[in-house]
């Protein structure tokens, strides 16, 4: 099981998440988001796996929120593209599934199945 952690080292969320899989001995791939954005593809998956609302995958709490809150879906998809800090953090990926936020009872649900 390859779990993959895309979030931001000041986050508090992505900081439980990376503890989370720590704590039960399972190691992880983290994708920092100040470092590195998510590729087109990438995006697609999340959104994807997470049944394709991208409202789902923005930070409704960040301070700019307004500036993407109104647009297109499309219009969002590329704005996400182009900053990653409008992404709510983390997004925890295991194969095509993946959760948004903190999901400890899911993740708990992967690793029971592997």
């Amino acid at each position: 099981m390859n779990i993959q952690i895309i979030g931001r080292n000041n986050c508090f969320d992505t900081k439980k998440a990376l503890r989370f899989f720590k704590e039960r001995g399972k190691s992880v791939q983290y994708v920092d988001l100040a470092q590195r954005g998510l590729s087109e593809g990438e995006l697609n998956n999340v959104l994807r796996a997470l049944g394709g609302d991208i409202d789902v995958l923005i930070n409704q709490k960040h301070r700019d929120a307004a500036l993407i809150r109104y647009l297109t879906p499309q219009g969002k998809f590329e704005k996400l593209l182009e900053e990653p800090k409008f992404l709510k953090t983390p997004i925890v990926r295991c194969g095509a599934k993946a959760t948004v936020g903190v999901a400890a009872d899911i993740w708990a649900a992967w690793l029971r199945q592997s």
